[in-house]
């Protein structure tokens, strides 16, 4: 009887040891873990990427800010990706081929500098800029009622990388991910404009995670969201439109029109999703979708 309490115990006890080794590796920083082998390189490669983005910061030839060196590269996105193993996932490959042409079609947008007359046409003028154009005057993006990630006095959180993220909450949020600490970028936010790789994860991270009450732009792209009953009567629905939605809806989505940028948005979605030899699928449009929270 000793014996296999022993043993009952012993078991017990590993269990816990195991679970607690298992939420520690869940809970590693992304910059610790394991990389795995994206599913980017089955569907692309650098005579594709450069096919598809020519003209982007540090390759053009026209192009003044040479130190960048080609920050935007396939391989540098290619590493970061290596960090998200549930990036392009999918057990169905015109799933993952639109939520490929899904992505690139938001960071392409985000950071375009294309114009209706652009030589090669506009959609091949992702990829240009690493920073917000605020042609405005300088905004900083900061929130000060965010208690957990407060903003640093002389810090400025506008747009950077290829998703442009922006806010102190984000820049936290994603420090917090990727570090294991939310101060790391709350006080270096300039470091998006500087490392790559550290770039392109920060436009992953944001794809793959769940902001309440916005589901995951992933999720919405492979069909793990679920619309509740008010997503429903406010016209919220999985596709390419609610991608918008979660990135920029309280600009551009439920006004019943749509703005230029946005209808370059759908344009560059559909003109991927040429290129990955993948129809659009539904829901394209977040016209008369309003805003999540509402």
């Amino acid at each position: 009887m000793k014996r296999l309490l022993y043993i009952y115990l012993l078991s017990f006890t590993s269990a816990l040891v195991g679970q607690n080794f298992e939420s520690k590796l869940h809970t590693r920083p992304i910059n610790q873990r394991e990389k795995s082998v994206s599913n980017v390189t089955k569907y692309l490669n650098s005579e594709k990427w450069d096919y598809l983005f020519p003209n982007r910061l540090g390759r053009a030839k026209n192009n003044k800010k040479k130190s960048q060196n080609d920050f935007y590269s396939f391989k540098n996105f290619v590493r970061a990706a290596n960090y998200f193993p549930d990036f392009l996932a999918s057990t169905d490959t015109s799933t993952q081929k639109r939520e490929l042409a899904a992505f690139l079609a938001n960071i392409a947008q985000e950071t375009s500098g294309g114009w209706d007359t652009a030589p090669g046409g506009y959609f091949v003028w992702g990829l240009v800029y690493i920073e917000e154009l605020q042609p405005n005057g300088p905004l900083d993006y900061s929130d000060y009622k965010s208690a957990l990630y407060p903003p640093v006095k002389g810090k400025r959180y506008f747009g950077r990388g290829p998703k442009q993220i922006s806010w102190n909450y984000n820049y936290g949020q994603f420090s917090e991910a990727w570090y294991g600490n939310k101060t790391q970028l709350l006080e270096h936010p300039e470091r998006l404009s500087t490392d790559p790789l550290l770039s392109f994860a920060s436009a992953i991270w944001f794809w793959m995670t769940p902001q309440y009450p916005k589901p995951s732009c992933h999720d919405v792209m492979t069909g793990n969201w679920t619309p509740t009953e008010n997503d429903s009567k406010n016209g919220r629905v999985p596709g390419f439109g609610c991608t918008l939605n979660i990135i920029n809806g309280g600009i551009e989505c439920g006004m019943g029109y749509d703005l230029e940028k946005t209808t370059q948005r759908y344009k560059y979605y559909e003109w991927f999703c040429n290129f990955l030899k993948v129809t659009p699928g539904e829901n394209v449009s977040c016209t008369n979708q309003k805003p999540f929270g509402k």
